[in-house]
Order: C-alpha cells, then sequence, then structure tokens
C-alpha cells in the first residue's frame, strides 16, 4: 500500500527545531572526520515494520548536505519484514554521522504509528467502521503522526481544536445541559462538525433529542454498545472510545458503530529497532 505525501506542515521548520535540539552549534563529535572524506550508509529494520517517514528522514539530511544522496527500497505505507533495508545514503560523512541520529528517531516513530495502526486496521477489516486517531500525539508531531495512522491504514480525527467541535463532560457542565451545549455550538455558526460525548444510555437519549449528528460512546460496555445502535436507529453517527485494544476491537466494530477512536495509535507507540550502518570511502 503506497500512500501518497500529503503533509501541508512546514517540514523544513520542523526540521530545523528538531536539528537545533540535537546539533545546537555543531556536531563536536563529528569534528574528528576529515571535513571532506565521503562516505555511503544503509538502515536496516531488525522487525517487521510498517514504513513511514521518508520525507522526515530525507529533509534532515538534505539540511545538512544537499548532496547526500538517498535511494529507497520500500515507500511510506509498504510493510517490511526484519532484516530488509529500508534505503542507502551516500555523501559527506560528517552530514551522515551528525543527521543519523534525528533521522533516524522520526523514521522509528512513525513507523512504530504506522504499524500500530495498521495492526488495528486489519482487526476489523471488511466490516463498515472507521479507525480514528485523537489528539493525543507526541508533542510537536501531531500531523507527522497524524500522517502516519493514515499510511497504516486507519484514519484521522480532527487535527485540533481549530477544525472540529467535541463536547465533553465538563463542556456540557459548564453550559448547563446536552440540549444548552449543542444550541450554543450550533449557533457558533463555525462550519466545523460537531460531535457531543455521552456515558450512559439516558445522556444518549438526551443527545438524539436534541438531534446531534454524532455521538461520542464513552466507555459503554459491550452490551451497552448493542442497546446505543438500536436506540440510535441510524439518526446520528457513534463514535466509540475507551477501553479499546486489539483483543476486543473487532467485537466493538461488530456492534455496528460508525467509528472507534484510539488513543494509543499515536500515545501508546514503542519506536522501532532500526539500525544505520556507515561505511568510510577509501
Amino acid at each position: 500500500m503506497n500512500k501518497p505525501f500529503e503533509y501541508t506542515a512546514d517540514l523544513s521548520r520542523e526540521i530545523a527545531r528538531l536539528l537545533a535540539e540535537d546539533v545546537g552549534n555543531g556536531d563536536l563529535t563529528a569534528l574528528i572526520i576529515p571535513e571532506h572524506q565521503q562516505a555511503n550508509a544503509s538502515v536496516i529494520t531488525r522487525e517487521d515494520m510498517v514504513l513511514c517517514g521518508q520525507a522526515w528522514f530525507d529533509a534532515v539530511f538534505s539540511s545538512l548536505d544537499q548532496q547526500t544522496v538517498i535511494v529507497w527500497d520500500a515507500r511510506d505505507g509498504d510493510k517490511v519484514n526484519a532484516g530488509a533495508t529500508l534505503c542507502r545514503l551516500s555523501g559527506n560523512a560528517r552530514a551522515l554521522l551528525t543527521g543519523e541520529r534525528a533521522a533516524l528517531n522520526l523514521l522509528q516513530t512513525l513507523s512504530a504509528t504506522a504499524t500500530l495502526a495498521q495492526q488495528y486496521a486489519q482487526a476489523v477489516a471488511g466490516l463498515n467502521v472507521k479507525v480514528l486517531d485523537t489528539r493525543k500525539t507526541l508533542p510537536g508531531l501531531r500531523q507527522a503522526q497524524k500522517y502516519a495512522v493514515r499510511c497504516g491504514g486507519c484514519h484521522n480525527h480532527r487535527t485540533g481544536l481549530y477544525d472540529g467541535i467535541l463536547i465533553k463532560e465538563n463542556h456540557i457542565l459548564a453550559a448547563g445541559s446536552i440540549a444548552l451545549a449543542l444550541e450554543k455550538a450550533r449557533a457558533l455558526n463555525s462550519g466545523a462538525p460537531i460531535e457531543i460525548e455521552v456515558e450512559t444510555l439516558d445522556e444518549l437519549d438526551q443527545a438524539l433529542a436534541a438531534n446531534a449528528e454524532r455521538v461520542l460512546l464513552d466507555n459503554f460496555s459491550p452490551e451497552q454498545l448493542k442497546t446505543a445502535v438500536v436506540r440510535n436507529a441510524g439518526r446520528a453517527q457513534l463514535e466509540v472510545s475507551g477501553n479499546v485494544g486489539l483483543e476486543n476491537i473487532r467485537g466493538i466494530a461488530e456492534t455496528g458503530v460508525d467509528f472507534i477512536s484510539i488513543g494509543a495509535l499515536t500515545k501508546n507507540v514503542q519506536a522501532i529497532d532500526l539500525s544505520m550502518r556507515i561505511t568510510l570511502d577509501a
């Protein structure tokens, strides 16, 4: 599965920030290598994975030395087996050594997100449900991780607080009721989708009575989910959140809900084990 690079943030600015964090005013250790020494390198995965992060990886090295050449053996969204070579690099040795850690950090983190997303996507294969991410992302990597989620075959929820309205428990308390919260949200005329969270079947009935278009069912039991789908009768889109894992997601999806949102897609990631091996030219 090859995904187009659909990333709207300023990648060069992000890479500059990441390199500033790691390199500061210069890589002191790299200075022991002759200035014009050339080298080759390859990146190998030690575990099965879904590749994600090529553009970030490339941008690290091009920002250090635009003459660096990188040839990829796989593309974002491809499943790669342990032991496979992901890419080969050639260029200035100092630049390869300086960029190694920052580039691998990005590649292994985004690939981890894509790999986990693919596991969840496969768990609900064949069912009419979309698995969504949340705002529980690693600081500074939200749009990158959301891209990785798509590479893994899942889908994005709202990007942030500015492109969707999600009315949660504290919002409802502040507004006065479910009906009032929805009324006030609609009065904003923001054009953004409006969703409201409920924690009980009674609250679901209130949301439906107020003509909610999308309802988030928070921590509902399997039995409650089945009842909720029947009561809803297709009036609103239903999203499930809370206590969802690979072991139970298919059963949840089979209840007939429309969406399942999972914070673990971007929050509980364990970096893919990658290795970059460098050899100096004679």
